[in-house]
């Protein structure tokens, strides 16, 4: 492992070899969140599915970079003894961005969910980050002002993120709404709707579609050289045999919102609460689905991610 002190904001990175090879070389890289290996799956599931992930990004001609926090340090890219270890090891905490400063400056074991796995991409110079499913507006945030922390995290770090939509126990139309408001590019990868984690369509149409990967890669140069610090969302759905209906996902979201209103399950708690909920409901289908959907997107991510650093590489006309 090789260890980079990024002078500007004093925070040390642990870049794994591979990984560090690939950033100074300008080959394509896609950064990985490790809240699905320590929260997603139980074990060894988890592990297998990690592996699975990385395999398919290099397959796609990428290197992947699984993030995590141990040591008071960002660890750039893991090995797969850093998976076993924190596919294995109970009771590592899910970090978002908020938390990032608190875990650093304690020294523990943490995974990073989306918005933190942003934060570090950025800061290794890795453009690209492929994920299962984004956060976003949560049913009845008018209420409650439940708004995951990963949509005010794509107004503020500078990566391509690569993923199968919002989860459907999120108010997707809210969600989208958000990220118009915020200026949020959502781009459809070869498909014409918004995605829904496990369901291949949330039923709404996406502002944008894009066919081919040179477009996207494009699209994502110009976001930037138009001055925009933020991020570009890329949605791609989960294959059809491996998807649920989301009319019966609708119906087990409606009881199970009901019970955990009954019940006092609020904030952080209620993901967690409604995944179990459908993945009872559907008696595991969703917890294969899930797996599913976290190895088609690393693979797109790849095929993208490859695409965009041919595209970095051509001669630009002046």
């Amino acid at each position: 492992m090789k260890l980079s002190r990024n002078r500007r904001v004093n925070v040390p990175l642990v870049f794994n070899e591979e990984v560090s090879e690939a950033i100074h070389a300008g080959e394509p890289v896609v950064a990985l969140e490790s809240n699905v290996i320590t929260h997603g799956l139980p074990y060894p599931e988890n592990v297998a599915t990690a592996r699975k992930v990385e395999e398919v990004v290099r397959a796609g001609g990428a290197v992947p970079a699984t993030i995590g926090i141990e040591g008071g340090r960002l660890m750039i890219g893991m090995t797969a003894a850093d998976i076993e270890r924190f596919g294995s090891t109970p009771g590592i905490p899910k970090v978002s961005s908020r938390d990032m400063c608190v875990l650093l400056a304690k020294g523990g074991m943490g995974a990073t969910t989306v918005a933190s796995s942003l934060v570090a991409a950025e800061l290794a110079g890795i453009p690209f980050f492929a994920s299962a499913g984004i956060g976003g507006v949560h049913r009845g945030a008018a209420r409650t002002m439940d708004i995951s922390s990963d949509l005010i995290q794509f107004t503020r770090s500078k990566v391509a993120v690569v993923c199968a939509g919002a989860k459907s126990i999120l108010d997707l139309a809210s969600t989208l709404e958000y990220l118009e408001t915020h200026c949020v590019p959502v781009i459809a990868f070869q498909s014409d709707d918004f995605p829904a984690f496990y369901c291949a369509s949330s039923g709404i149409r996406s502002p944008h579609r894009l066919d081919e990967e040179e477009d996207i890669a494009r699209a994502i140069e110009h976001h930037w050289a138009l001055g925009n610090r933020g991020s570009v969302l890329i949605t791609s759905p989960i294959r059809e045999k491996d998807a649920i209906d989301g009319r019966v996902v609708d119906a087990i979201m409606m009881k199970a919102m009901a019970a955990a209103d009954n019940e006092g399950v609020r904030g952080n708690a209620l993901t967690k609460y409604l995944m179990r909920a459908v993945d009872e409901a559907t008696e595991g289908r969703s917890a294969k689905a899930n797996m599913a959907v976290l190895v088609s997107t690393a693979e797109v991510a790849s095929r993208l991610a490859v695409a965009h650093a041919q595209y970095r590489r051509q001669p630009r006309c002046k």
